[in-house]
């Protein structure tokens, strides 16, 4: 079983770059139009479609939960040059994570991310691990 994602992308080559990274990963199929990530780790189905006026989701974000802290795709997003803010010890929706979080080319939020320990606190002092790029509270709502 595989989770399956469809998002439009304004700009179908800058997303694939993107996503090539975030996944480690080739698509498995890449058109003009359209590109398909088929993915084991995690199992993924990522189908992207052009679409010149797709806009994130306010107060959404996407993660990729991982169960070796090594896979915690820091090091590879930096390395191609994509900003990232990375938080370590952080506790987030009850939960110690280290966590890396970047944002696609059409402004969707990801986060990768290892759960270090359960915690009985919703989120560290101050922390923005659930906010969206405009500030906003996205999944940790009170």
């Amino acid at each position: 079983m595989k989770l399956h994602l469809s998002l439009p992308a304004r700009d179908l080559d800058a997303s694939v770059a993107f996503y090539r990274t975030l996944l480690n990963a080739e698509p498995t199929k890449h058109y003009a139009d359209y590109a398909l990530f088929l993915t084991e780790a995690p199992p993924l189905e990522l189908a992207l479609s052009l679409d010149p006026q797709a806009t994130a989701s306010m107060h959404a974000h996407y993660g990729v939960a991982v169960d070796d802290p090594e896979l915690v795709a820091t090091a590879r997003l930096k390395n191609a040059g994509l900003p990232v803010d990375v938080e370590t010890g952080e506790t987030c929706c009850y939960a110690v994570q280290n966590k890396v979080w970047a944002t696609d080319p059409d402004g969707r939020r990801w986060e990768t991310y290892f759960v270090v320990a359960e915690s009985e606190d919703r989120q560290s002092q101050g922390l923005s691990c659930c906010q969206d790029s405009n500030g906003d509270v996205a999944c940790c709502r009170a």
